[in-house]
């Protein structure tokens, strides 16, 4: 019997823009509960709950002070158990963040440990002595600009900090603080859930000697990073051998509770990949990694290929979960534009690719609606790297906007009150009732091609084998005992000409922009085919660059 996250498809929900009940123009946990059926509709198998904890919330949540109560601006314990329950009803399975690389600087943990050298927690968190002339002990900076090391007087040290000042790094040296993290995700495991989503599960871990990172590598005819943080190897400061044995523990938990599952994120640009393998191989390890390769401006058949493969060569037990959109990107709508002729023929492909690749999925909430980055202006920015390096870079908030659920003007039922972030023009046209009424809408083609991917095991857990073809076009097999799938896809958008031998049919209908004559597959822009009896068929195209091998 398959595993239900294997192959699966998790809907991320940002429950501060999903919906509001209250007025206080932020989204909350009975808001989640009411637009369950909306989730279940599109026929995924879980929802993935980014941070509901008590929280400062000067991270948007990322920054926990208690891990196992739920924060007032949600709701209770009571609506979160309410909210399981009628998840599970609905045949969805539920995943919650844990943030388990660092603690708000308001945990009880780190403000016991700030006070003094010898209290009972003074090594839970990261410290270290300042150098002779008084500075930070190594060069290593913080992904959110500025160094990552924070002088606290009481103790005369620094503390480490991998994202904001009130954001401490744990010490996962000490076995007592992976013992208290594990004990967190045991809590709500007999809560109920189902799994974890693992934030920043490569950063758990930091090089004991405190050695400083070597510099990336830059071509000199290139522009400095807008972030300094991107001048670096990240060598030391996280990715440690030390934390495998960790993703060992976290797995023999969840072995003790049948169907649970852990989906960690990997945040690594040097060797995101090879970590992703090493991390879910072997079977006692995590079930799941997901990185960042799919979330940039990549888009081409090479580039998806290329990670998909060194994937499976690194690992071929393990298991990767793909997203082309998050809480921490502009939404790939925006990102890949430049790449389609129309919105609506980009979003058909886009879920198409995603969750025809072998792997599990995550989708973003919105992204069933097509909907592109919003344009946030300086004064309506939240985000602190974004406050801080704007306006070449502005944050997050562009993506982390308010559902628009209904019709007619902003905030488009999301809120009574004012939204935390504002519904732009363009996504209040792109509501929920107005494409639920619209069969031709893309929010109906999410509900069609998924279902109709499930009917598929090929595409649910096959394996998969890619087609030598150049640019744009990328064509693989999936493969499984119960038959074959031939996926091709036109990454671009213009038309062309695709050889296709060994067809028996025509292209299943769920395709787009397609049409078979004899050997000559035509794929208009951003087109794409699929061949369910595809167990003889071979693809080529030359292209502008085919491929050799």
């Amino acid at each position: 019997m398959r595993e239900w996250w294997r192959g699966g498809v998790i809907y991320q929900v940002y429950p501060r823009s999903f919906q509001d009940t209250n007025g206080d123009g932020i989204g909350d946990l009975p808001g989640v509960m009411r637009r369950l059926d909306h989730i279940a509709s599109l026929g995924v198998d879980a929802i993935w709950l980014s941070p509901i904890f008590q929280s400062p919330q000067a991270d948007m949540g990322y920054d926990v002070s208690d891990y196992i109560a739920v924060d007032r601006l949600f709701g209770t314990m009571e609506d979160f158990d309410a909210l399981i329950d009628r998840a599970h009803a609905l045949g969805l399975k539920v995943i919650i963040d844990q943030v388990l690389s660092h603690t708000s600087d308001q945990h009880p943990w780190f403000r016991e440990s700030r006070l003094n050298r010898t209290n009972a927690r003074a090594d839970w968190f990261v410290w270290a002595d300042p150098k002779k002339d008084g500075s930070p002990p190594n060069n290593w900076p913080s992904v959110f600009g500025g160094r990552a090391w924070e002088w606290n007087p009481s103790r005369g040290q620094y503390y480490f900090h991998n994202f904001l000042i009130e954001q401490p790094d744990l010490n996962f040296h000490n076995p007592k603080v992976q013992d208290a993290v594990l004990d967190v995700m045991r809590f709500w495991l007999e809560r109920g859930v189902d799994g974890f989503r693992l934030d920043t599960v490569n950063y758990y871990f930091h090089d004991a000697q405190l050695r400083n990172n070597p510099p990336a590598r830059r071509p000199e005819h290139l522009p400095y990073a807008v972030n300094p943080y991107d001048m670096q190897e990240h060598r030391y400061s996280k990715s440690q051998p030390e934390n495998v044995e960790f993703m060992r523990k976290v797995r023999k938990l969840l072995d003790r509770y049948p169907n649970t599952t852990s989906v960690g994120e990997v945040g690594d640009s040097h060797k995101a990949v090879p970590l992703m393998a090493e991390y879910t191989s072997g079977g006692d390890k995590l079930h799941m990694c997901y990185s960042f390769e799919f979330l940039g401006n990549a888009f081409t058949a090479e580039h998806f290929r290329s990670r998909i493969e060194a994937f499976f060569k690194a690992g071929k037990d393990g298991w990767p979960c793909w997203s082309f959109s998050n809480h921490d990107v502009n939404r790939h709508m925006t990102r890949w534009a430049e790449h389609a002729r129309s919105p609506a023929e980009l979003g058909r492909q886009a879920v198409a690719l995603l969750t025809s690749f072998r792997g599990s999925v995550c989708l973003y909430q919105g992204e069933e609606l097509g909907l592109p980055e919003a344009d946030i202006l300086y004064e309506e920015l939240t985000d602190p790297p974004g406050k801080r390096f704007w306006p070449e870079y502005k944050g997050r908030d562009g993506c982390r906007t308010p559902m628009p659920w209904d019709e007619g003007e902003t905030p488009n039922g999301f809120t009574s009150g004012k939204p935390w972030l504002p519904v732009k023009p363009e996504h209040s046209a792109l509501n929920v009732t107005g494409q639920n009424a619209d069969e031709a809408s893309l929010l109906n083609f999410y509900r069609r091609f998924l279902n109709w991917r499930k009917q598929h095991d090929a595409l649910v857990d096959g394996d998969i084998a890619f087609f030598k073809t150049g640019e744009p076009v990328l064509a693989f097999r999936r493969k499984s005992a119960d038959g074959d799938v031939v996926c091709v896809f036109n990454l671009s958008p213009e038309a062309l000409t695709v050889t296709v031998e060994g067809a028996s049919s025509d292209p299943d209908p769920i395709s787009q922009n397609a049409e078979l004559q004899g050997k000559r597959l035509s794929l208009g822009p951003n087109g794409f085919a699929y061949f369910v009896a595809g167990s003889g068929i071979e693809v080529t195209f030359k292209g502008k660059a085919a491929r050799k091998g």
